[in-house]
This record gives C-alpha cells, structure tokens and sequence, in this order.
C-alpha cells in the first residue's frame, strides 16, 4: 500500500521515450482461465457428491429413472445460478483473502442443499433415492481444497486482465507501475507526466507524454483505467482536468487515498483502499448483477445457435450461391473501453462494398459519423432479406460467446465512427456492446444520430437486469416485422 509520506526518492528529469515490447516469459494462460476451469470442475464435484452419497447411504443407482436426472440437473444449475450471483468464478477471484473464499464456498454448498432438498420435497417420495445427507460434507472440502491449492494458484499465471495508464512519473506514479506489475493482474501501458514533474528513476512502462496528452491517448489508445498518481498540493488543477475528462470518456479512474503520512493509523476497511488508491466509475457498479449478465449471455447465445443452427446453415448456403464472395463479413469494430474485434455478420453486400462506400458517401442519409441509406446499391438480393429481418446479425450470437459482446448492449461502432465522436459520445465505449439496445427498439435508422447517442448513455446511465429483459421482449417483435431497418 501506497503513501505519500514514504516517497521521498530523490527526482531526475523527464526523459519521454517510445513503447517498447514487454519483457519475460508470457503467460500461457489468458485472462479467465482459471475462473473457468475451476467452474467446470466444481461442476463435475457437484454431480460427483450427490452419486457419491447416495451409493454410501445403501441407495443403488438407478440412472435410468427421470427423477435422478432432474436432480442432478437441479444441482449443477443451482450450482452455476449461485455461484455466479456470488462471484465465485469472478476472473479476479485470486484477489480475495482466503478466508472470504472459504465463506462463499460455505455460503454456496449450503444454498445449493436446500435447494436440492426443497426440490427433491417437491417431486414426491420417488425422489429421496438421491441421499443428500453426506453431500454437504462431501463438496464442501472438495471443493475449497481445490480453490485454494491449485486454482488460486493457476489464476497468478494468468495474462494481465486489465491495460492501465499512470499519470504522474514521481515516486508515486513509479512505485504504483511496480506495483501493479507485480501482481501480475494489470498490465501498465505507459505513463504521462504532470507539468513541471521529473522522474524519480526509470518507469517500469514508457512515458507516452504529459497530462496534456490524455484525451489523444485515451482516443487512440484502449484503457481499462486511469491512475492519477499527482500530489494535491502541487497538480490539483492537472489532477481534476484528469478526472473531468476520464468522466466524460467513461473511463474508470483511481485517485491517491493518502496525502498525509501515517505511522500508526490504518484504513478501516483495507479492501477499500487496498492498492493505495480509491476507485472510481462513471456509471452504478453492480458486479453481482453484471456476473448474472454474463452468464445469460453464455447460455442464450449458446442455446440460440444450437436451436438457430438449420437456419443458421440454410441462410450460409443461401449467402454462397447467390453471389460471390465469402459467407461471413468479418468487421473491425470498437469495443469495451476501446479494444477492437472482429465482429461477425452473414455477408449481404457485395465483396467490394468498402471500396464503393466512399462513392455513395454524399447519398448518406444518416446524421453523424454514421452511414445508412435506404436503397443501398451495394446490397445482394439476399442481402436486403436478411438485413431487413436482423438475420445477418445472428453470426454475432459467436462474439458474445466469446465475450466481446453481450446480448444486450451499444451496437458496436467501427474506428472510423469512433474517430469523430465528440468526447461524450465515446462514454457509450465504456460498456460492453450488444445485439441490441434502446435505438433497435426505438425506430432504429429512422431516428438521428444524435438521438441514438442519447438512448445509448440512457441505456449506460440506468442499466438493470429487468431493463434488458425489457428490450430483448421488445425487440422480438421490431425483429419480426422489420420495422425500421434498411
């Protein structure tokens, strides 16, 4: 931790050099893995003990009754429904204390075994052939024996999660870089230096500018978040220019907890401020809500392209022997806080549509940095079907599988978009983008451009779970009948 009385290292100028690539070993392991794995393996202790003690309390067996599947069916749902209400699998699962992960895997075994019993009550007495008397005992060890001595571990072999900028080159801003890097969970880009700031030693990350940089960097850069390591005293003004243009871009940010030096006192909550720095966002932080998200995104998505996947073929074939070219269009866009993928469509327009879009840039009937037109020339017969009833879309049903999307969210701009947006409008980056959001309801591309950036910071600005159950039953019927799209 962090404090402003134990940086006293003596200062040496400012020396700006270019970014250069990270040095060590990689991690093998990408950001999640481990939060992953231990779910799956959770999983299988959860089917595991409920056989387990019905074989030891004297039942058979009897896997072909109906019964005993939908209990074990009961379990491994309620298991994943808790745990992700919990944040049990949260990817920064590692950073808790231990004794906090014994807690919720205690909270977790007991819910689930209630939720066992009061099913299996309901079912009738057929149902008491699965025993759960021996199962709390069973899981319980099993599985907190495996998080604490081999996941948590695992998880410290990750990639680094997040990608942060550090303003303030100091000895503050200097030991925050060590140590951020240490824990090996958040990679640090680079640095900018307030005015008049020299460097106490060499970085550990490259110095991109000074604090008069920021908002380029924040433009052309991807960052999870801003650490203004400044000294009140001497950088109040740079410091509240920082957080001002942080808020407007949606940008997370961290400010210093400690101004004062402290020899005995201590924080009364240690979470709080446990990097030294109190944290901030620009929209309401709901992470047991946005874990409930992710996890209906995993499953719709997955279940949609299993039931969808006649469609999904029949409308590939269509695609490709209608017109030349590949199945899929695969297109640049911007997503969460700037990071840019590869988002996936069925392809509808000719394959050199990019090139002819500049020669139809003045027949543009969309305000803004957006292009629309309704009778777009570049469209294939197939094409204009598909589009009018979102059925190009359902390709991206695979981005949020992957988690560069979500069901519900922003649709995703592409760079040249991003590239004119006013600095409010880049706040709609700070969520992860979607299917689809209050504009696809709304009248879609009958409404202005400015408009649509409005709707997209409502949707930002009060954001629940209900409010996207509200616009996916919304947006089935705008679907259907096509209303509003070109």
């Amino acid at each position: 931790m962090l404090s402003a009385g134990a940086l006293t290292t003596p200062e040496k100028p400012l020396a700006v050099v270019s970014p250069k690539a990270p040095e060590g070993p990689v991690s093998r392991f990408a950001p999640g893995f481990a939060a992953k794995m231990n779910m799956v393996a959770d999983l299988a202790l959860v089917v595991a003990a409920l056989l387990i003690s019905t074989t030891m309390m004297g039942h058979d067996l009897h896997l072909e009754r109906t019964d005993v599947w939908v209990l074990l069916g009961v379990g491994v749902v309620s298991w994943l429904v808790v745990g992700t209400a919990l944040c049990l699998y949260d990817v920064r699962f590692a950073d808790r204390e231990r004794l906090d992960d014994l807690a919720l895997i205690s909270i977790q075994v007991m819910v689930v075994t209630v939720v066992l019993f009061l099913t299996r009550l309901v079912m009738g007495t057929e149902s008491w052939i699965v025993a759960l008397s021996l199962f709390p005992p069973l899981l319980w060890p099993s599985v907190a024996l495996l998080r604490l001595n081999f996941f948590r571990k695992l998880s410290v072999q990750e990639q680094p999660l997040d990608e942060v900028l550090i303003i303030g080159v100091g000895a503050m801003g200097r030991l925050t870089g060590e140590d951020l890097g240490s824990k090996n969970r958040r990679k640090v880009i680079g640095y900018l230096g307030f005015s008049n700031e020299s460097a106490s030693a060499t970085p550990p990350a490259p110095v991109l500018g000074s604090v008069k940089d920021l908002e380029h960097i924040l433009c052309t850069v991807p960052v999870d978040e801003v650490y203004i390591a400044g000294n009140m005293l001497k950088h109040s003004a740079e410091m509240q220019a920082a957080v001002k243009l942080c808020e407007n871009f949606g940008i997370p940010f961290a400010l210093p907890a400690y101004h004062f030096r402290f020899d005995r006192a201590r924080p009364v909550d240690d979470h709080a401020v446990s990097d030294g720095y109190l944290h901030f966002m620009t929209h309401a932080f709901q992470p047991h809500q946005m874990a409930l998200k992710r996890l209906f995104d995993i499953v719709s998505s997955a279940a949609a392209l299993a039931v969808l996947s006649p469609l999904l073929i029949g409308v590939a074939l269509a695609v490709k022997f209608t017109s030349r070219g590949p199945i899929f269009f695969k297109q640049k866009r911007v997503g969460l806080h700037g990071k840019p993928f590869h988002m996936l469509k069925f392809r509808s327009m000719v394959v050199n549509a990019e090139e002819l879009k500049a020669k139809l840039e003045a027949l543009n009937e969309q305000t803004g940095p957006v292009f629309k037109m309704k009778n777009d020339p570049r469209i294939t017969r197939v094409g204009r079907f598909i589009r009018k009833y979102s059925i190009d879309e359902l390709p991206q049903l695979i981005n949020v599988l992957r988690g560069e999307m979500s069901v519900v969210g922003p649709r995703p701009p592409i760079p040249s978009e991003v590239e004119k947006y006013a600095a409010w409008q880049r706040r709609r980056l700070s969520v992860r983008p979607g299917l689809t959001c209050i504009w696809q309801v709304s009248g879609r591309n009958q409404i202005s451009f400015e408009d649509w950036m409005y709707l997209d910071m409502q949707y930002i600005d009060h954001w629940s779970l209900k409010n996207d159950i509200n616009l996916i039953l919304k947006t089935v019927p705008v679907v259907i009948t096509g209303s509003g799209a070109s």
